[in-house]
């Protein structure tokens, strides 16, 4: 083990982590229904004969036969992973050359040769590590884990309200020293493929669970448009409602094509939808969707 940039850092040779969590047991009748949805759901066996993390995947699964999204040897990063899924289908897509770093609020072991970052994305201190790692010469020493990452705290994306987020990352950009580090950091994209499965959990209050998941992929997309190389591409899921269509109008000024998917596999009771982004146009900044917002 090593130290590095402030973390923890695991090899390969290293002795995995292994994190504890807390079980919630359901009650008999949720159980027994979700019991019967599961035995029902064609995409729940796959996942157990394929070995998969969870049924997620056919959902990445059906974008790329759509929308051709993976090449070998690509630079991936996978925001929000957890469980892997969406890492397993980059791993198998990109070969033994491909780059995998998955960032995710939740501990998790990433599959086999990928990067990954415990940490909340919407901390500045967890960007300038995704940032640090995207570092070309970082890239040529795999790592296994990265993690716990040092946040003041470990809650969901949901636990923190959508203004008291934003200001608490403009407060940290503006007080942080590590600011010009994290642009020189960012200033060479290397990345080919960013993902975003993030998502809060919902409420029951479907503006709330709007709002939350738009400010997700906000915060994705001024992310991505830092560290994507021009004809890099954007997955990001979102929970759909009244802003999206703002969501999408920053997406078709930064990339070539802009596509809406609601994948066979994602469940037609759920308001989930996919933004498929493809080909980033070359000079088109964050700054010039975002203005000052995500100036950090």
């Amino acid at each position: 083990m090593e130290s590095y940039c402030g973390l923890r850092v695991f090899r390969s040779s290293s002795t995995p982590s292994v994190f504890h969590g807390i079980i919630r047991c359901a009650s008999s009748g949720s159980s027994e229904r979700w019991t019967r949805r599961h035995q029902k759901d064609p995409y729940s066996r796959e996942v157990t004969l394929r070995n998969l993390k969870s049924r997620a995947a056919f959902k990445l699964l059906e974008i790329d036969h759509n929308h051709h999204i993976f090449h070998q040897g690509q630079t991936v990063v996978d925001l929000g992973f957890a469980p892997g899924s969406w890492t397993q289908v980059a791993v198998d897509r990109t070969g033994r050359k491909g780059r995998i770093v998955g960032i995710d609020i939740l501990p998790c072991a990433p599959p086999q040769g990928v990067t990954a970052i415990q940490g909340n994305f919407l901390h500045i201190e967890t960007q300038r590590a995704i940032k640090v790692l995207l570092s070309e010469d970082f890239l040529e020493r795999p790592v296994d884990h990265i993690g716990p990452l040092a946040t003041r705290d470990n809650v969901g994306y949901g636990d923190l309200e959508l203004s008291a987020c934003r200001h608490e990352v403009m407060k940290e950009a503006n007080q942080s020293s590590n600011t010009n580090a994290v642009r020189q950091i960012s200033g060479v994209p290397v990345v080919d493929v960013v993902l975003s499965d993030m998502m809060a959990n919902t409420s029951g209050n479907s503006f709330r669970d709007h709002t939350l998941s738009m400010d997700l992929c906000n915060s994705a997309l001024a992310f991505a448009l830092d560290t994507l190389k021009a004809g890099g591409h954007f997955i990001c899921k979102f929970y759909s409602g009244a802003e999206d269509v703002d969501l999408e109008r920053r997406l078709r000024k930064a990339f070539d094509v802009v596509k809406r998917e609601k994948p066979r596999a994602s469940r037609s009771e759920s308001r989930e939808q996919y933004f498929v982004s493809k080909s980033r146009k070359k000079g088109v900044t964050k700054q010039d969707l975002y203005g000052k917002m995500y100036d950090y």
